[in-house]
């Protein structure tokens, strides 16, 4: 059995400990819901408070050319291709993951159009998150292709024929936290001549990433989860440079022209990636998320990512091994993978009586104690395979094991104690 003195030796010889301290985190708080909206750099309000007071409210236009505010989008994306496996030049910072989505998987539509004409299918996870399938389903409907969704991984290859056009996952997914083999799944499709589209919200940042070792075709990515961005950060987009300049991506904006200030009246889209920024950037939370990048890259002198990788999978380990001493008999079953290689950085329980949603009660006593994480409604057609969750997201910059041990003891606590049935805890925020 472990004890909570094991897990404070693990944290006292962890080397990953001191980039904690890079963090503004409430005292008495165990966050575990950074796969939601990371945390906040201390760094972050000083430098967005330079460009407010400095920047812009001192050096006004100048800034463009002064403080680099034009190169922002390619600078920063630069800094997260090195966490995704992508070279210099080929990832830029803009706009949502949604709007990205419609840009990369419009242009990869438009390719398999154009070199194997007559593969009308797109082909999803019904589990994919909703934003995927939504643009997924107005692109499908508007290039006369069929969207189709499978209820699991195996599913896919029966799927991987000569109807398939596209096929679009998410690598780790947002519910369960399962994460495919992009290099393994990327090879299959290939080689049934589809095109990949890869969201790597809850991948960039959180697990190892290599875009161009997996031979990917499309990437898009969220700035606001591990990647510390803050509240509504901008998104990044890739694009294998074999497919960046095959063709104008679908929203031309002025600052994806070849040479915006030239202003011409017809477009001419920049070489590669540059193409898929497409209107003026937002410097405040471009600058905000420059910020939360760099607290990633300050793990590279301590092994990066590999490193942040192995503490995460023993801090999930951990979690799920306590979860279920501590709470399997009072209804909690682990439903993320326990396989590493197949698992994010999450941990997801669900209650045993999957008719209910306790577990939303059960998260908001948690929250009054200092615990968060957050809770996903399952389906009301399939609760039997798609349950409600309790869901955990173990950032390891800022989560050591002893956050692991106090946040299943209170999760015992709640559950032991049926504190979660008081009214102010059943009570339906917006936000779940």
């Amino acid at each position: 059995m472990t004890t909570r003195n094991d897990c404070l030796a693990l944290d006292a010889a962890d080397p990953l400990a001191r980039l904690k301290d890079q963090f503004s985190l409430p005292d008495g708080v165990i966050y575990l819901d950074g796969n939601s909206l990371g945390a906040m750099p201390k760094a972050t309000a000083a430098r967005v408070q330079q460009v407010i007071a400095q920047e812009w409210g001192q050096d006004l236009i100048k800034s463009w050319n002064t403080a680099g505010w034009m190169d922002l989008p390619s600078r920063i994306g630069d800094k997260i291709g090195r966490l995704i496996g992508a070279r210099p030049g080929e990832v830029i910072v803009a706009d949502s993951t949604s709007l990205n989505l419609f840009k990369v998987l419009s242009a990869a539509l438009r390719i398999v159009k154009a070199d194997r004409p007559g593969r009308t299918v797109i082909v999803s996870e019904r589990s994919n998150f909703p934003t995927d399938l939504y643009i997924a389903e107005s692109l499908a409907e508007q290039y006369g292709a069929t969207l189709t969704l499978v209820d699991s991984a195996a599913e896919i290859p029966a799927h991987l024929n000569d109807s398939l056009a596209v096929l679009m996952l998410t690598e780790v997914n947002y519910r369960t936290g399962a994460r495919h083999d992009m290099r393994a799944v990327t090879a299959a499709a290939q080689a049934a001549g589809a095109l990949t589209v890869w969201d790597l919200a809850h991948s960039a940042g959180a697990v190892p990433v290599d875009l161009n070792g997996a031979n990917a075709d499309f990437a898009i990515g969220c700035g606001y989860k591990y990647l510390n961005g803050g509240p509504g950060a901008p998104a990044f987009v890739w694009a294998h440079p074999r497919h960046a300049d095959r063709f104008w991506q679908p929203l031309s904006g002025w600052l994806g022209h070849a040479a915006p200030f030239q202003f011409s009246a017809r477009y001419q889209p920049a070489a590669g990636i540059k193409r898929y920024i497409c209107g003026t950037p937002a410097i405040l939370s471009t600058a905000a998320l420059e910020c939360g990048v760099d607290t990633l890259l300050a793990a590279e002198p301590l092994g990066g990512m590999t490193a942040l990788r192995e503490k995460s999978l023993a801090l999930t380990d951990l979690f799920a091994r306590l979860a279920e001493e501590r709470c399997g008999t009072l209804g909690v079953t682990v439903v993320s993978p326990r396989d590493a290689a197949s698992r994010g950085s999450q941990v997801c329980l669900a209650l045993n009586d999957p008719l209910t949603e306790a577990g939303y009660a059960v998260i908001q006593a948690l929250i009054e104690r200092g615990v968060i994480g957050d809770f996903r409604a399952g389906d009301p057609a399939r609760l039997d395979q798609v349950p409600h969750i309790l869901r955990f997201g173990f950032t390891p910059l800022y989560v050591g094991f002893a956050d692991v041990w106090d946040a299943v003891e209170h999760l015992h606590q709640v559950l032991s104690t049926e504190q979660w049935r008081q009214a102010r805890f059943n009570q339906k925020a917006a936000v779940t």
